[in-house]
């Protein structure tokens, strides 16, 4: 691990910061004139694309600067690093679909991090965070569908 790491509670401030605009298109898509719904799901679906394309590159960059990786968990987590863009890319061809690729998306990243996170040595708590986050993302992409169709 970086020795230079700066702590614990300012990576769980960033990643729970992360949600605000997930929240904020969420209560848009519930709360807003009808009219503006269209412009809050394609809101949401595009910082979806975007947090999910940055999940492969913790996979990248572990995978350039964990020492201790086997040639075969190099490769692994390189292939792995960009798959999560691939997959929020492919959202945009899916129409009313995109969403249920994302969510899909989200939950292949956070089980796929939570066995590479092992190999790179990262810290336990890491993983619970990134539950948490992941849990809190597909809720609220969940929601958003939801309050699509009952509001569109």
């Amino acid at each position: 691990m970086n020795p230079h790491f700066l702590n614990k509670r300012l990576s769980h401030q960033l990643g729970f910061a992360g949600l605000i605009p997930f929240a904020l298109m969420l209560l848009g898509v519930w709360l807003a004139d009808p009219s503006w719904l269209s412009v809050f799901v394609r809101a949401q679906l595009a910082y979806g694309i975007v947090i999910l394309s940055f999940l492969g590159g913790i996979h990248w960059g572990a995978a350039m600067l964990c020492a201790e990786l086997s040639v075969a968990d190099t490769k692994k987590a390189l292939l792995w690093s960009v798959t999560p863009s691939l997959i929020a890319w492919s959202a945009t061809l899916f129409g009313g679909y995109g969403f249920a690729v994302l969510i899909a998306g989200f939950i292949a990243a956070w089980r796929v991090d939570l066995r590479l996170f092992q190999r790179y040595a990262m810290p336990v708590w890491l993983g619970s965070l990134r539950t948490k986050l992941t849990i809190t993302v597909v809720l609220m992409l969940s929601a958003t569908v939801i309050g699509t169709h009952l509001r569109g």
